[in-house]
C-alpha cells in the first residue's frame, strides 16, 4: 500500500506472525466480523479458539496490521469487553459455544443490566428479584443507565435469588434475551441529544434455567469480574470510554490545521499526549496479566480513573483550541491558521458534551479511588454509619 506506515519502532517488525497476518489481510481486504472473529483478531488476548492467546507484543502486531490494512474490529463494547470475559471465566461450554462467536462478530449486541435506581455505586443493594419456577427463572425489577439496551439482543443481568441472604450474597448472574416478553426499554436522552442510556423494566420476565451463569447465589463474585473487565474496556485508547478520538487524533488535527503558537495550549497538547502514552503502557501491562490468567484487580480502577480524567482533558482542550461556537457548529477557524479551514468535525462536539459522564459511568471516580486506597494502598475502609 502506498499509505502504509513505516516499520514499527518497537522491535516487532520481524515478529513471526506479522507476515502471516499481513498475507491474510491482503487476501481478506474487507473481512466480515465473522471472519475476524474466526481468525482470532477481535480479541487476540483471549484463548483459542476465540482469540490467539496473544501476549502484549503479538497484540501490538495485530493492532498495527489491522491499522495498516484499514480494517476496524466489530463494535460491541459491552459484549466483547464485559460479557465475553465473564462467560470465558464462568460460562458452561454450551454457553461459550452459543454466545462467544456471534458476540465477537458483533452479530449480537449486548448490554449490561446491573445498575438500579437505588443501587448504582452501591450495586450490592440491588432489589431486582429472580425466583425459580420449575425450569424457568421469573425476574421482576428495574434497571437504569443501561447503555445500548434499545439495540441489544442480550443483556448480562444481576438479580437477587436469595432475598434473606446478606446483600453481597444471594445474587445470581444471568444471560437475558432483550426480546423476552415482559421487558420494556425506555430512552434516557442526555445533553448530546442521543439516548445511549436507557431504563429497563422487567415484569415477570421468564428466563430458561440454563441462562444462569456460574453457581446460584455467586453472582456478586462474577459481577466483580465483569466490573473489572468493564474498567479495562472503558479505559481503552479512545477518549470516550475506549471509543472516539484519542490524544493522537487531537494532536494530528491541530497539526494538520495549522498548529497553534499559544505556548499554554502547546504545553497542554504535550501533556495530554503524554497521558495517552502512559495509559497505553498501563493497558499493555493489563493485557500481559490477562494472558497470564490474572483477573483484573485494583489496577483496572487505577487505569479507569486516569483514563476518565484524560478523556475530559482531551475534550476540554479541543474546546479551547476550536472555540465554543466551533464545538457547536463545526465552523470555527483552525487553531493557528484561519485559512486552513474549519474544524472540528461532529465527533469533537459530541465528545465534549458526553465527557462529563466519563467520571460517573462504570463506577464513579470516587469509587475507583476508594478501591485503589483499600486494595492497593491498604488503607482502612470507611467507617460504618
Amino acid at each position: 500500500m502506498d499509505s502504509a506506515p513505516p516499520p514499527p519502532a518497537d522491535g516487532t517488525d520481524d515478529h513471526p506472525l506479522r507476515a502471516e497476518l499481513r498475507t491474510w489481510l491482503e487476501e481478506h481486504p474487507t473481512p466480515s466480523g465473522r471472519q475476524l472473529a474466526g481468525r482470532g483478531l477481535v480479541a487476540p488476548h483471549w484463548p483459542p479458539p476465540w482469540g490467539l492467546g496473544a501476549d502484549p507484543t503479538l497484540q501490538l502486531v495485530v493492532d498495527e496490521e489491522l491499522r495498516r490494512a484499514g480494517v476496524r474490529r466489530p463494535e460491541n463494547t459491552i459484549g466483547i469487553g464485559w460479557a465475553g470475559p465473564t462467560l470465558l471465566h464462568a460460562g458452561t461450554e454450551e454457553q461459550k459455544e452459543r454466545y462467544l462467536v456471534p458476540l465477537l462478530a458483533a452479530e449480537e449486541i449486548w448490554c449490561q443490566l446491573f445498575s438500579e435506581p437505588g443501587a448504582g455505586s452501591d450495586l450490592a443493594s440491588l432489589t431486582t428479584r429472580a425466583e425459580l419456577d420449575g425450569d424457568e427463572w421469573v425476574v421482576q425489577g428495574q434497571k437504569v443507565w443501561t447503555s445500548y439496551a434499545h439495540r441489544a439482543q442480550f443483556g448480562i443481568l444481576l438479580a437477587r435469588t436469595e432475598p434473606d441472604a446478606p446483600k453481597h450474597q444471594g445474587i445470581s448472574y444471568f444471560v437475558c434475551p432483550m426480546d423476552a416478553p415482559g421487558i420494556t426499554v425506555r430512552p434516557l436522552v442526555d445533553m448530546t441529544g442521543t439516548h445511549t442510556f436507557n431504563e429497563v423494566f422487567l415484569d415477570e420476565v421468564r428466563l430458561p434455567r440454563e441462562n444462569l451463569v456460574g453457581e446460584r447465589g455467586q453472582g456478586w463474585s462474577l459481577g466483580k469480574v465483569t466490573l473489572g473487565n468493564e474498567r479495562v474496556s472503558l479505559s481503552g485508547a479512545g477518549a470516550l470510554w475506549g471509543m472516539g478520538p484519542t490524544a493522537d487524533d487531537l494532536v494530528a488535527t491541530v497539526r494538520d490545521t495549522g498548529g497553534t503558537s499559544d505556548p499554554i495550549l502547546r504545553q497542554r497538547l504535550a501533556r495530554v499526549w503524554g497521558e495517552g502514552e502512559i495509559l497505553r503502557l498501563l493497558r499493555m501491562r493489563m493485557v500481559a496479566a490477562a494472558v497470564a490468567g490474572v483477573p483484573p484487580g485494583a489496577e483496572a480502577s487505577v487505569r479507569k480513573a486516569l483514563a476518565d480524567d484524560h478523556g475530559q482533558h482531551i475534550m476540554d482542550l479541543a474546546r479551547d483550541l476550536a472555540g465554543a461556537s466551533a464545538m457547536l457548529d463545526g465552523t470555527g477557524p483552525a487553531p493557528g491558521t484561519p485559512d486552513a479551514g474549519p474544524w472540528p468535525d461532529a465527533m469533537w462536539s459530541y465528545g465534549f458534551l458526553f465527557a462529563p459522564a466519563l467520571t460517573i459511568g462504570g463506577g464513579t471516580s470516587e469509587v475507583q479511588r476508594n478501591i485503589i486506597a483499600e486494595r492497593t494502598l491498604g488503607l482502612p475502609h470507611d467507617p460504618e454509619v
